[in-house]
């Protein structure tokens, strides 16, 4: 018995150092997101769980980039990037997604932005997301936000039926542009 619970501690012991995360390790993983011009000029923040963040390297672009591993409704693998403009907004974000029930984030949001309580992202700004079961079976997927824009006002479809870009959540300070394959 005692050489089973030493052999079991040891096995806890040896998984914990395999997760633990030097910082140059996580500051590697927050950069898988970046696009590879910007990556070496990109700052990297880690949230904590005050949804205020600690800056593990610091930038000189306007690009943010940090883990969402592990957060409610995120995949097991799950880094993004933004723009520095859109951190207060981020935050926000999480600090509503921490509920994890899918359909009372989404209530939430949306009483946010119909109260204009939800803080708008940079115009034009892109969220950088690389997330799924793990690192090599992640997908890239890219938005550009343009907060209040229409289909009157973009040009744009406001739904991806014609094959094209999109405008997801028109008139609203979540909408973005889509891109198939993106």
């Amino acid at each position: 018995m005692k050489r089973m619970i030493t052999a079991v501690l040891s096995i806890l012991a040896l998984s914990a150092s395999v997760f633990a995360q030097t910082p140059a390790e996580t500051i590697e993983k927050a950069l898988l997101a970046a696009p590879r011009q910007m990556k070496e000029a990109a700052t990297v923040i880690k949230w904590k769980p005050d949804f205020t963040y600690e800056t593990l390297k610091t930038g000189t672009n306007r690009l943010v980039c940090y883990d969402r591993s592990g957060q409610p409704g995120q995949q097991p693998f799950a880094v993004e990037c933004t723009s520095v403009a859109n951190l207060a907004r981020v935050a926000q974000s999480l600090k509503i997604e921490t509920s994890g029930d899918k359909a009372a984030v989404q209530a939430a949001f949306e009483a946010a932005d119909k109260a204009g309580t939800w803080v708008k992202p940079e115009f034009g700004s892109v969220f950088i997301n690389l997330s799924g079961p793990d690192q090599a079976q992640a997908r890239m997927h890219t938005t550009t936000s343009v907060p209040g824009a229409t289909t009157q006002s973009l040009g744009l479809p406001d739904n991806g039926r014609q094959g094209g870009a999109w405008i997801m959540y028109a008139g609203t300070s979540a909408a973005h542009i889509m891109t198939p394959g993106h």
